[in-house]
């Protein structure tokens, strides 16, 4: 592609701007590695690496959700707890499986995943009403958000791409709250996978810092603008947000497999 002949400048300048709209994506609703892993690729960076210096480089985009949800973390910080093991774990095994297994298999299923957490999110209000006659401490909830997380987590180590997606979808069927508090435990959470992925690619090595650099600025200030946007948008309009990432997610990865 054309694109990966840029000078260095001017790629500097791309990077950042994949940065910005990457940020931004994750901070409304997850899916930022949609755009800067393309972008990468464009670049003339090799999957591999690109995958691995996406992860690193888009850890700021979640600082803005942090501080904007932070009255929802707080108030929802003994769910967070439980469920940080279960996310780590999950996280280990994904990232294990990219750095020694096969991909291929896995690339295949990913635009299934992420359609599946696309419709499962789109219809959760409908979900959430039918399990409505559970009560909250129902130890089903409790298994049902546990297994999902675990393998969310998983696929989130593995490549990330929608992850916060599938993450929302898992939280709004087995969660009673309401939206904003989703996101904010989403945040955290997804800020766990992000960090404990980046460390052991850090570690691996084949990271493309000139890319890095510039995206990681560039996603500082997404991510603010992503979650200034999210706190002034009604509900309704958030999740046809979410749900839109989620279908334009499903179809790049499914052109791509």
């Amino acid at each position: 592609m054309w694109l990966a002949t840029v000078t260095d400048p001017w790629r500097a300048v791309l990077f950042f701007l994949a940065g910005v709209a990457g940020g931004m994506a994750n901070g409304i609703a997850g899916g930022g590695t949609f755009i800067t892993f393309p972008t990468m690729l464009a670049l003339g960076v090799a999957p591999l690496p690109a995958n691995l210096s996406t992860t690193v480089a888009i850890i700021p985009s979640f600082l803005g959700n942090l501080r904007g949800f932070r009255a929802e973390i707080a108030a929802h910080a003994a769910l967070i707890r439980r469920l940080v093991p279960v996310v780590a774990l999950g996280t280990a095994a994904g990232t294990a499986l990219l750095l020694l297994g096969s991909s291929r298999t896995f690339e295949r299923v990913v635009p299934w995943l992420i359609g599946a957490a696309t419709v499962v999110f789109a219809a959760a209000p409908v979900i959430t009403r039918r399990l409505a006659t559970l009560d909250h401490d129902h130890p089903a909830r409790w298994w049902l958000l546990a297994g999902g997380m675990a393998v969310t987590a998983a696929y989130g180590g593995y490549f990330g791409a929608g992850v916060g997606i599938m993450m929302l979808a898992t939280m709004a069927v087995a969660l009673p709250l309401a939206l904003p508090e989703i996101q904010g435990v989403r945040s955290v959470l997804s800020l766990l996978v992000t960090i404990e992925a980046a460390i052991v690619f850090l570690i691996h090595g084949h990271l493309v810092l000139g890319a890095i650099y510039p995206m990681f600025a560039g996603a500082l200030v997404g991510g603010w603008l992503g979650t200034q946007l999210i706190l002034r948008l009604r509900a309704t309009y958030v999740r046809l947000i979410i749900v839109a990432i989620g279908i334009a997610t499903t179809i790049h990865l499914a052109a791509a497999a």
